[in-house]
């Protein structure tokens, strides 16, 4: 794992959400984007070097739905950026971590993704990054 890609936070409204982070940040988001297969709006935020991704549901089933129901608005994951997220699969699954998918997906931003499970992570989700090339 090369760095820390970016931290998501799951928020209720990325409307109101976006413009709070606009004032904190004092810039507004360089990027929103819909990802149909996770059921959410995301928007990215430059800080610094630093990137915050907030996710706002888009069906009442999807996995941030969800987590806002059990654990209302916060920090959802951290994401890491990996050169080769097939291999990283590989070694973290040798290690003993269970993968919530088996194959790498297409997430926001140009991104392969794969997440892993908290239970295994002292419950923080951890997700691998990898740019699509």
């Amino acid at each position: 794992m090369n760095k820390i890609e970016h931290i998501g936070i799951a928020v209720k409204s990325l409307k109101d959400s976006n413009e709070l982070f606009t004032k904190l940040f004092g810039a507004p988001p360089y990027k929103t984007e819909g990802v149909e297969s996770e059921g959410v709006m995301t928007s990215f935020f430059m800080n610094g070097p630093n990137k915050i991704e907030l996710l706002e549901a888009t069906k009442p089933d999807s996995p941030i739905a969800k987590f806002i129901e059990k654990k209302g608005e916060g920090i959802h994951h951290i994401a890491f950026d990996v050169d080769d997220i097939e291999a990283e699969m590989t070694r973290l699954k040798s290690e003993g971590f269970q993968l919530l998918n088996e194959t790498p997906k297409k997430g926001a931003d140009n991104k392969l993704i794969c997440f892993l499970h908290p239970k295994g992570t002292n419950g923080v989700l951890i997700e691998l990054c990898q740019e699509i090339r």
